[in-house]
């Protein structure tokens, strides 16, 4: 794939992607068939970076609303926020007339940052990639923000952050062939928490495995899911900071935070009871399972295992909601001739707490039926342990 998409900004190249588009309207065209097309019209280079940018873009929707016009590398686009996180993060943002975004990539947050602005409040972008520096004055342009934009092609390390009144930064999770690691960024984490001694208000982006003791005291890591799919880990510096953990959940909002040092009553442990909360990644990875329980009146099912357990219907945005249809000390067999019992075909195997290869469990429960099930294994009261479970309202046979 050609990664220097910025040929695709040649009146030329706009003609290419246009063309492009045109062609993958006729669903009988095969993708070969139309890159025979564009190398009729186009030259050879052109056209395979108008394939591979189409291709991208099709990907990015999952991201960004305005994909189809934007720019992107692949490594760029992995790495780039999606449009709702990248919105939810800059409001916090708002108060500051300058800010500074690091490592800025493709410009998924710098968008972000350049929209919350107001009157003639900038944003400054610095990526030492100069091909993802242009995209970023792109992407930004895409979204009628180019003007509060200005773009600078350097190190990071080397930029003079005078005047600016917070720091956003997303350093690179992966370094040459390198796949990422928790806790291992260019620049380094390290450096990223010390810009706080320049600009007191700094944010970093860092993974959702970031490990907690990575994390400085004072700072706010703030975990974020997209419906039940944990995407991000932020660090808020202390001028930042509004708790010392925080779950959110995207695209509501909704948030779940604990103060530094609050200590809530102990929640009490006892065995599944009509219903299974199993909470949200984003607040597992918090550690607020038990700040959850005491919000929702729920109880734990094992002091070391992230599911609770309540007498009634609990809604939540911070955990997914069971209704309990079998309960036992889990045995293989008995589970599986139950879930036949039952009419159950297809189960979401939910394991937590015990060992063993889930797609093995599947096959061998041998399942035949026409109904969906969440079979949980997992440990009450540190014993193993089955449930049988399905959305509250369903009928379980």
């Amino acid at each position: 794939m050609n990664e220097n998409p910025t040929v695709l900004l040649s009146p030329q190249g706009e003609a290419a992607l246009a063309r492009v588009a045109e062609l993958y309207k006729d669903a009988a065209r095969s993708p070969l068939a139309i890159a025979e097309a564009l190398r009729r019209e186009f030259p050879a280079g052109l056209a395979a970076a108008a394939m591979a940018q189409y291709e991208l873009r099709l990907g990015a929707r999952e991201k960004f609303s305005r994909a189809m016009e934007m720019l992107f590398t692949r490594d760029g686009y992995e790495q780039a926020s999606s449009e709702t996180i990248a919105r939810h993060r800059a409001a916090r943002f708002a108060a500051a007339s300058r800010v500074a975004d690091l490592c800025c990539g493709i410009g998924g947050d710098l968008i972000a940052l350049a929209s919350a602005r107001q009157g003639n409040a900038t944003v400054l972008a610095v990526d030492r990639d100069p091909v993802h520096a242009r995209l970023a004055v792109h992407n930004a342009g895409v979204y009628g923000v180019a003007g509060r934009v200005r773009a600078c092609v350097a190190d990071v390390r080397d930029i003079a952050l005078r005047g600016a009144g917070a720091v956003f930064i997303d350093p690179a999770r992966r370094a040459g062939t390198q796949r990422f690691r928790a806790g291992v960024s260019q620049p380094p984490l390290d450096w990223c928490l010390g810009l706080t001694g320049h600009v007191p208000a700094v944010c970093v982006k860092a993974a959702p495995g970031l490990p907690a003791e990575l994390i400085p005291p004072g700072w706010e890591a703030e975990f974020i899911a997209d419906g039940r799919d944990l995407k991000e880990a932020v660090l808020w510096s202390p001028a930042f900071a509004t708790a010392a953990r925080r779950a959110t959940i995207l695209p509501a909002g909704d948030t779940l935070a604990a103060q530094p040092g609050a200590q809530g009553d102990p929640v009490p442990v006892t065995e599944p009871e009509e219903y299974l909360l199993d909470p949200s990644p984003a607040v597992t990875r918090a550690g607020l399972v038990e700040d959850l329980a005491r919000l929702a009146g729920a109880r734990k099912i094992d002091p070391r295992i992230a599911f609770l357990t309540a007498d009634s219907d609990v809604s939540t945005p911070f955990a997914r909601t069971l209704r309990v249809v079998e309960s036992a000390p889990w045995n293989e067999k008995r589970f599986a001739a139950r879930l036949r019992e039952l009419g159950i075909g297809a189960v979401d195997i939910r394991r937590r707490g015990l060992a063993g290869d889930v797609e093995q469990i599947r096959r061998r429960l041998k399942l035949n039926g026409p109904r969906r099930a969440t079979l949980v294994i997992t440990r009450v009261s540190d014993k193993p342990w089955g449930l049988v479970c399905t959305d509250p309202g369903t009928d379980p046979g």
